[in-house]
């Protein structure tokens, strides 16, 4: 299904999501970043830099609730959200990253935590010419309900499952050539991940050096920001907090960058320099999930490189190895 939809009609069809779901939208803060936030209609922000808080939070939580150890000895499991996400304005990134985590949090034993967060969501792509100054980025390969799309002088809007056709079954039909010709112009605008390709295949052929991670680790001030902003990343620890109504068990993202990630009980740490956790980080995303997997766990969004302070983001410590070890 495709439809042809003007900036009222996406208000409307914005108020008709928020009535049946927990609606986030991109909103423009003061520091000219946008962020996925409580949908209010005044706010919404349609283009412009990339989201860089990873829109899989809204299903793994920085800190989620477990369950909760009554005083009487029960327990309680926190119940499902009163009414399903819908995250609006994802990117071709964003919605690689969902299905990516999707995927770990269903494999066996299935994450019921994760899955009844995710249930019932509806995810909207924001693609076309939404960049900076308009720039275009590229459509999806599919992961949402409704793709919308900037084409320059208006909208168009595919609905790609039942609900996100239902949604829009009431604004009028699309031109498909301009589709045809939106999808024809994102090829040349997909991003290259040949570099971290051949990263992986170095890492795989263990011609890297442990300078290196030296090297690249003595960079790192420990903040865990390349964690945090990962869409993919999916490490958590798990605290017990006293409460005057029993013990609540939380889960707590966890960063691979520090001391304490794999520190074991008796002392030992199999992780026990920064170098090791170093790499570690770049490992896990282009060998063990590409082993695992059979995708690298690096969807391209450049997150990492744009909150790291020091330049060792992924893509930054990539085009190191790459320049050094590459020609081995």
């Amino acid at each position: 299904m495709l439809k042809q939809l003007n900036r009222a009609d996406i208000d409307q069809l914005l108020a008709t999501i928020a009535a049946e779901y927990q609606l986030q939208a991109p909103r423009r803060l003061n520091d000219g970043t946008r962020q996925l936030g409580a949908y209010k209609a005044a706010e919404v922000s349609l283009c412009g830099a990339p989201l860089q808080r990873k829109p899989t939070a809204a299903f793994f939580p920085q800190t989620g609730l477990l369950l909760t150890l009554n005083t009487d000895g029960s327990a309680k499991q926190p119940e499902a959200p009163q009414k399903p996400f819908a995250l609006f304005g994802l990117d071709r990134f964003d919605l690689t990253a969902i299905s990516f985590l999707d995927r770990f949090f269903s494999d066996p034993p299935a994450d019921d935590i994760y899955l009844r967060r995710r249930q019932g969501a509806l995810l909207v792509g924001l693609t076309g010419f939404v960049g900076i100054d308009r720039a275009f980025q590229p459509l999806s390969s599919g992961g949402c309900d409704i793709e919308l799309i900037a084409t320059g002088t208006g909208w168009l809007a595919a609905g790609n499952s039942e609900t996100g056709k239902t949604l829009l079954q009431d604004f009028p039909d699309g031109d498909p050539k301009l589709l045809c010709d939106l999808q024809k112009k994102s090829l040349h605008c997909l991003p290259n991940l040949s570099k971290l390709e051949h990263a992986a295949e170095l890492l795989r052929q263990d011609l890297v050096p442990d300078r290196f991670w030296q090297e690249i680790a003595d960079r790192c001030i420990l903040c865990t920001g390349c964690n945090f902003v990962c869409p993919t990343c999916s490490c958590f620890c798990v605290q017990d907090r006293q409460t005057s109504r029993g013990t609540e068990r939380s889960r707590v993202w966890d960063s691979c960058q520090l001391d304490a990630f794999m520190r074991e009980a008796s002392g030992h740490n199999p992780l026990g320099t920064e170098a090791l956790r170093t790499r570690r980080r770049i490992h896990h995303k282009l060998v063990a999930d590409v082993v695992r997997w059979g995708e690298l766990g690096c969807v391209g969004c450049g997150r990492c490189d744009r909150t790291c302070p020091t330049g060792i983001g992924i893509f930054a410590v990539v085009e190191e190895l790459v320049k050094q070890f590459g020609d081995s």
